[in-house]
């Protein structure tokens, strides 16, 4: 017998999953993978609009329709990675630029990308409070020119 505490390999017995932490971002990052699977349904919605208003859309505009689609639930496999915002960003800006095939494409990145402005915005302000000790159940960080007295007043 030894003295040493159990690490993660050792703690576990053979067969049985290992502890892994809570990760408090999971659901922030599962609303992302969510918002980019309704984004490509609603681009592939938009296929039939696309060649019925207008001039119509020819094979290419569906082909980059679909493509964008793809794209979109491909990235959802990406959501862990640090530059995921940039490559939704990326995204958004690709369906706004499909106004050129049809505009209610354009409109639909419009719409998402307000979306996902939002879902970026919480994520920030979850670490922003989460840094400064603000969340439930964190104990309460003392600011410069606090004091914990002044909580009793």
């Amino acid at each position: 017998m030894t003295d040493e505490p159990p690490t993660a390999s050792s703690a576990a017995p053979q067969g049985q999953p290992q502890y892994r932490p809570p990760d408090p971002e999971k659901g922030l990052r599962g609303s992302i993978s969510a918002t980019l699977v309704l984004e490509a349904l609603t681009v592939l919605l938009a296929i039939p609009v696309a060649k019925n208003t207008g001039a119509g859309t020819g094979t290419l505009g569906v082909i980059a329709i679909v493509v964008l689609a793809l794209l979109m639930i491909a990235a959802c496999g990406y959501v862990r990675k640090p530059w995921h915002p940039w490559a939704v960003a990326g995204l958004q800006v690709f369906t706004i630029a499909g106004w050129a095939i049809s505009a209610p494409l354009g409109v639909v990145g419009i719409v998402f990308g307000v979306v996902f402005a939002f879902i970026f915005w919480f994520g920030y302000e979850y670490r922003r409070r989460a840094r400064l000790g603000l969340l439930p159940g964190q104990t309460p960080v003392d600011r410069p020119g606090t004091s914990a007295a002044d909580g009793d007043r």
